[in-house]
């Protein structure tokens, strides 16, 4: 602890020499998890602050801040003086207080070989006007923790849960605060009723009148000595504020939710977001089938929407483009007419629909992700739109999209103007984890289409094995900051790589697909199993076998 402690004050000492705003143009932010991702309440763009990235040995902290203009699609990084201390976990919200502030409460400092942790218990503001930080330094409020969820509520911050974890132990909370932006002091909640067990990472949406619900999440308990059970919450409760009089304070309380419709698989590491007309949503996440000691997880890319007033879920449903939806309408006409005018017989909505999708990294290495898209028969009545736009979503189902987020948790979301912007997030694959730095943006009123605004750059990609460690020393310093030495060593393995791919089977002249696969199948699984290590399912090594082949002969080097 006393190390970490040391670290941070070093960085800060750092971060101190700074003594003026520099707004500049920038490119992307480099991949990370963790960070917040906040809606500006004045103008077009949305805050990004802090996060971590992890290579498969060292993590690094941040605590920058960058500017996504939305109208200009560009990037900015605002450095700003005496700064919040490298961070990720924590929790933000904005407010529109005086041309904007963004709060920033707890969350973790890692160590650079990722075993030990510091929790922050700090809280900070952003005044956006005057682009300056301020530390709130109030008692009584929270203990340090990462993991838990943080809303603006009728001037007031409420901070629900989280976690605190040690090299030996960790504790999940079920604490509620709340920070009074009127007279900055902080005070712990006491709400009558039976509460929701401790967790993080949770759904956490205040309503019009005051209220706030909170779903599901993540806990995890020790069962014996070096033996933890994680559990994945689905139960939804309100927090619920009567306020009598301006003399009294509010009395809070809790029940329990039951909501109706079609509800999101159990999952963690989701995300979610205030969404138009009383609603809001949840995006992505993974669920982990623990089998003896490997875990494994689906991943998804699916929203679900809440409908605050109606309480009921339902899946959101993609209708695509209209020049598209006409497209179809018409030659479902055709088909009909063909057929004598009798009417077309559809065939029967389906379930979910599995899709399994491989993204090539520059390595030559083939991810595989699967990919849930809920079936045409979801929530009839899902949008609470009219019969005829149900019929379009029940047409744009679940048929192919041209483009959408690849399945993934840990997403960072924001909604502005109705519209919904993904950035980043994580998948695995085998012991291999890929971190993101795609940004996405969909129309929540139309329910179109999904627009790629950024694609995801494979040279940011890094993984190094546990047994290179020992030939990387870059400085801890450096590396924070984001490690440029690291991205060199990258493009240097990676056109090893390349060298290396010259040794792939050839394609003959005049040879299918078919045919060179069942003549190279044998390579592609040893690579392939190389690749995921042995631990990686013979099903899994098999598809991705198939896909790095399949990519070779389509464009082979």
């Amino acid at each position: 602890q006393e190390d970490l402690e040391a670290l941070i004050a070093e960085f800060q000492s750092l971060d101190a020499k700074k003594t003026q705003v520099i707004e500049s143009s920038c490119p992307p932010p480099s991949p990370r998890l963790n960070c917040s991702l906040c809606a500006h309440p004045e103008r077009d763009e949305l805050i990004l602050f802090g996060g971590e990235y992890f290579n498969g040995q060292k993590t690094y902290l941040y605590n920058e801040l960058y500017i996504y203009n939305i109208r200009k699609n560009s990037w900015a990084k605002l450095d700003i003086p005496n700064p919040p201390p490298r961070r990720c976990a924590h929790q933000a919200a904005v407010v529109p207080t005086a041309g904007g502030q963004l709060w920033i409460f707890g969350g973790e400092f890692a160590s650079p070989n990722g075993e030990q942790f510091y929790h922050y218990k700090d809280l900070w503001v952003l005044h956006l006007a005057t682009k300056t930080w301020e530390q709130i330094k109030a008692p009584g409020g929270p203990s340090g923790r990462s993991g838990h969820r943080m809303v603006a509520c009728k001037r007031q911050l409420i901070i629900f849960g989280g976690f605190h974890e040690s090299a030996r132990d960790f504790i999940y909370y079920n604490d509620v605060y709340a920070f009074n932006l009127d007279s900055f002091t902080w005070s712990r909640l006491a709400p009558a009723g039976m509460g929701p067990a401790p967790r993080s990472g949770c759904q956490m949406t205040p309503t019009p009148e005051g209220n706030i619900i909170i779903y599901g999440g993540y806990s995890k308990q020790r069962i014996k000595k070096d033996v933890d059970k994680g559990t994945l919450h689905t139960d939804m409760i309100l927090l619920c504020c009567s306020h009598i009089c301006s003399l009294l304070a509010d009395r809070w309380s809790w029940s329990r939710l039951s909501p109706s419709g079609v509800k999101p698989s159990p999952r963690s590491g989701f995300a979610v977001a205030a969404a138009p007309n009383n609603r809001c949503l949840l995006f992505g996440g993974v669920q982990d089938e623990e089998e003896e000691e490997s875990i494994e997880g689906d991943f998804f890319n699916d929203i679900y929407f809440y409908d605050i007033g109606k309480n009921r879920w339902f899946p959101a449903q993609l209708k695509g483009p209209k020049a598209e939806r006409r497209k179809r309408r018409r030659g479902r006409q055709a088909e009909a007419e063909a057929a004598g005018g009798e009417e077309l017989q559809l065939p029967p909505p389906q379930g979910p629909l599995e899709i399994v999708k491989e993204v090539v990294a520059e390595d030559g290495t083939v991810m595989t992700i699967k990919q849930m898209i809920p079936g045409a028969a979801g929530d009839k009545d899902g949008s609470g739109s009219d019969e005829e736009e149900e019929e379009e979503e029940e047409e744009g189902g679940a048929l192919g999209q041209p483009v959408e987020p690849c399945p993934r948790s840990s997403a960072m979301v924001a909604v502005k103007h109705g519209v919904l912007y993904v950035y980043g997030g994580m998948f695995e694959v085998g012991d291999r984890q890929v971190t993101l730095s795609d940004l996405h943006s969909i129309d929540l009123h139309r329910m179109d289409q999904w627009k790629v605004l950024l694609e995801m750059d494979p040279k940011t990609q890094e993984w190094l094995e546990e047994s290179e460690s020992d030939e990387e020393e870059d400085d801890d310093v450096e590396g924070a900051e984001g490690g440029e030495e690291e991205h060199e060593e990258s493009s240097e393995e990676d056109s090893e790589d390349e060298e290396g791919e010259q040794q792939h089977p050839a394609v003959q002249p005049g040879e299918a697909q078919a045919q060179y696969l069942a003549r190279t199948e044998q390579y592609w699984l040893g690579l392939a199993r190389s690749h995921m290590g042995p631990e990686a399912k013979d099903k899994k090594v098999l598809k991705v076998a198939h896909a790095m082949a399949k990519t070779f002969y389509e464009d082979p080097i």
